[in-house]
C-alpha cells in the first residue's frame, strides 16, 4: 500500500510517517520502481506502536527504546518497566506543575474585579516576573 493509504489506516499523517523514516524510527519504505514508498503489514504494526506510544506521553527517543525493545524477543521485560516508571514520573510531576499554575491563575482570577477599572492583578503579577 502507498504513505496514503498507511496514513489513513494508522492515523498518522504522511508527513509524520516521512518524518519517522528519515529519523530511523520506523525502518525505511520500499519503493516502487517509480520512486513511490510501498507499506506492508509489519509497517502498518510498528507506525501503530508508535502512534500508540505517542498517545501516552512518550518521547520520541522513548519511543526509539521501546521500539528496540519490542522488536528483541530475548529481552528482560525489566528495561521496559524501568522506563515506563520513569516516564510516570515524569508525567505525575508535569501533572503536579500544572495543578499549581491553575491554583495560581484561578486565585488571580478571583482577586481580579473584571470590570471597566485599569488596574488587574493578573497583568500585575505578569508584570513583576518579567
Amino acid at each position: 500500500m502507498n504513505i496514503g493509504q498507511a496514513a489513513a489506516q494508522t492515523g498518522i499523517s504522511a508527513k509524520m510517517i516521512r518524518y519517522y523514516e528519515s529519523i530511523r524510527l520506523l525502518d525505511t519504505s520500499q519503493r516502487t520502481e517509480s520512486g513511490y514508498r510501498v507499506y506492508h503489514e509489519r509497517d502498518l504494526h510498528a507506525l501503530r506502536f508508535i502512534r500508540r506510544a505517542r498517545d501516552l506521553g512518550f518521547s520520541l527517543k522513548q519511543i526509539d527504546t521501546l521500539m528496540a525493545l519490542w522488536r528483541d524477543k530475548s529481552r528482560a521485560s525489566a528495561e521496559v518497566k524501568r522506563l515506563t516508571n520513569e516516564h510516570i514520573a515524569e508525567l505525575e510531576r508535569k501533572a503536579t506543575e500544572l495543578q499549581e499554575m491553575a491554583a495560581t491563575l484561578k486565585n488571580l482570577a478571583d482577586h481580579c474585579h473584571g470590570d471597566k477599572r485599569p488596574d488587574c492583578p493578573i497583568l500585575d503579577s505578569l508584570d513583576r516576573l518579567a
